[in-house]
């Protein structure tokens, strides 16, 4: 075996090292980081959160405040996110990072899990009923097909 092929990175060789949650604020994405914590502690994983900011046209034509409020959702799903990991402190170690993205959550999960290195991924089920016609951010990273996702209901 050569040096280049001893340092190549192959996803999934030897248990997760990087499990990418992606958060939105809903109950369901809140789960999916809960899971995500548990696979990360066992398997001994960084465990990144991942909230995408998203981009809306419409209400930045208008006039509205769209950065702002994106900004303060993520400081506000951050801020849950430590106040959680503190409580947990001394039972359960888990590495953990907070990243926030802009745009499209399915575009900025992509963006996060390949810039992260990501080894899974793992997300809420879509709590919108249109997505079970249209398709999920869910459904959309399963397709992808790469990465395991995980779809926590």
């Amino acid at each position: 075996m050569t040096e280049q092929q001893a340092h190549r990175f192959e996803r999934g060789t030897d248990g997760p090292k990087v499990i990418v949650a992606g958060v939105d604020g809903s109950d369901s994405s809140l789960r999916a980081a809960a899971y995500a914590a548990g696979l990360a502690r066992r398997q001994g994983a960084l465990l990144a959160i991942v909230y995408v900011q998203p981009v809306l046209a419409g209400g930045a034509a208008l006039g509205a405040p769209v950065a702002d409020t994106t900004e303060e959702i993520a400081q506000d799903l951050a801020a849950q996110i430590r106040e959680s990991m503190e409580r947990i402190k001394g039972i359960f170690d888990i590495r953990w990072e907070f990243h926030t993205f802009r745009g499209d959550p399915y575009n900025g999960l992509v963006k996060a899990a390949d810039d992260l290195t990501a080894d899974a991924v793992v997300v809420g089920a879509s709590e919108q009923a249109g997505h079970r016609f249209v398709g999920s951010v869910a459904v959309r990273l399963v397709k992808a097909g790469r990465w395991p996702v995980t779809v926590v209901p």
